[in-house]
């Protein structure tokens, strides 16, 4: 019988600590358990590596050695141009570029156009 002082656990404390029985952390995987109708609970700390949330579609595969599960994130098609390798390239140049401070700031709209416009090359400079 517990004291008077302890305080009772709720619902969410049970389920809590039963998922945590139920995914126990083994070496650098973790173990789970297969319930009714195939399902398996992918332990938070995975679910929040891949940034998977509920919803999203898993690749199932049988490989060599097990089971892999790729997580397959489906891109908006009008935001497709973003992922292009091509692009992604110039993003990590982007990038690059920030984190070495070859980059300039403006304060307003006014003055990043001033900037551009004493940038750019009169238009009867080639002739």
């Amino acid at each position: 019988m517990l004291p008077r002082e302890a305080p009772w656990l709720t619902h969410a404390d049970v389920s809590r600590i039963l998922r945590q029985v139920e995914s126990k952390t083994v070496g650098k995987g973790h173990v789970t358990t297969v319930r009714a109708k195939g399902q398996v609970t992918i332990p938070a700390a995975v679910r929040e590596a891949a940034r998977l949330v509920e919803g999203d579609p898993v690749e199932v595969e049988i490989v060599d050695g097990g089971i892999l599960l790729r997580p397959m994130k489906v891109i908006d098609a009008t935001q497709a141009w973003f992922w292009t390798p091509e692009w992604q390239a110039k993003e990590r140049e982007a990038d690059e570029d920030i984190a070495a401070g070859r980059v300039e700031r403006f304060e307003s709209d006014e003055e990043f156009l001033a900037a551009l416009e004493a940038r750019m090359k009169p238009l009867d400079a080639d002739t």
